[in-house]
């Protein structure tokens, strides 16, 4: 019976050549001179600090622009608070959401079983949803269906099978 998978993903590696690349080109532009600034990467979660709110906005600019060259989706970003940090300067967490969480599951799958083509039905699988049908074509259409919701986070299709 044909198949795929409905997950969120990033890759580690993109990840972390768009952090270096951005850091590389905080060091050698002339407006982040003597303000600190600096990324700081944990797995999926960022630091990012800098001497002031205005830097933050221009630096977040930066690294938004990288992971964009890189094909790393903005949706899966939760920016957390600017908190002030110590010796006059600012600093914000970034987490890249990744996996689909049992709410935003739930939600794909009640939306599969009342408008999704018939003969197709879905269950989840830890962070991921699995969807089989009959024939491939609705398959196709309910990754159609799927695309159409408005979730925060980036959505790939995988493992296609027949």
């Amino acid at each position: 019976m044909p198949s795929f998978d409905v997950v969120s993903e990033v890759d580690k590696q993109e990840l972390r050549n768009a952090i270096d690349q951005a850091q590389r080109e905080i060091a050698t532009r002339y407006d982040f001179k003597n303000t600190d600034s600096s990324i700081e990467q944990s797995d999926y979660v960022l630091t990012l600090r800098t001497s002031s709110e205005d830097r933050l906005t221009a630096l977040r600019t930066v690294v938004e622009e990288k992971l964009v060259k890189r094909g790393v989706s903005l949706k899966g970003l939760d920016y957390g608070k600017i908190e002030e940090a110590t010796q006059n300067s600012v600093r914000q967490v970034v987490t890249i959401k990744v996996g689909i969480s049992s709410d935003k599951a739930r939600e794909i799958n009640k939306m599969i079983k009342e408008k999704g083509p018939k003969g197709v039905s879905s269950q989840t699988q830890g962070e991921s949803v699995r969807v089989t049908g009959k024939k491939r074509d609705d398959l196709q259409a309910t990754i159609t269906l799927v695309r159409g919701l408005k979730i925060e986070q980036p959505l790939q299709y995988l493992n296609f099978r027949e």
